[in-house]
């Protein structure tokens, strides 16, 4: 079942927000989005545990190239949500990246969505 626009546009904001690097440079940031027991399969075929990620995305430098678009949520049940969409990174000399990604979102008791798994699958 297709997500309520509210919960997808709110979803959408949570990845827009991963995705910047105010909240990608802060573990408080980051452990406010992403549960503890978070994994990822990441565009590389590299596999994340939560401590893993917030190491690596805290220690990001440079600006924001991303961009996401076809985004749609889907509801796995009442609490679970499946985000899906595209990526594009800009690289530094202007070529583009694309990436087919979705992650799984939860809903916690505290009433706060979290991402619990997150994939990237390298795409033309």
């Amino acid at each position: 079942m297709t997500a309520p626009k509210p919960l997808a546009d709110h979803l959408l904001g949570l990845e827009l927000a991963l995705q910047s690097r105010e909240v990608r440079g802060s573990e408080q940031k980051l452990r406010e989005l992403l549960a503890p027991e978070f994994r990822e399969f990441g565009r590389s075929g590299l596999a994340y545990t939560f401590d893993d990620i917030v190491t690596h995305l805290v220690g990001e430098t440079g600006p924001d190239n991303t961009s996401i678009s076809d985004f749609s949520a889907t509801m796995l049940s009442d609490t679970i949500a499946l985000a899906t969409y595209r990526g594009t990174r800009i690289n530094d000399g202007g070529s583009r990246l694309f990436t087919n990604r979705s992650s799984i979102w939860r809903l916690d008791p505290d009433g706060k969505w979290r991402m619990v798994f997150h994939q990237g699958t390298a795409t033309e």
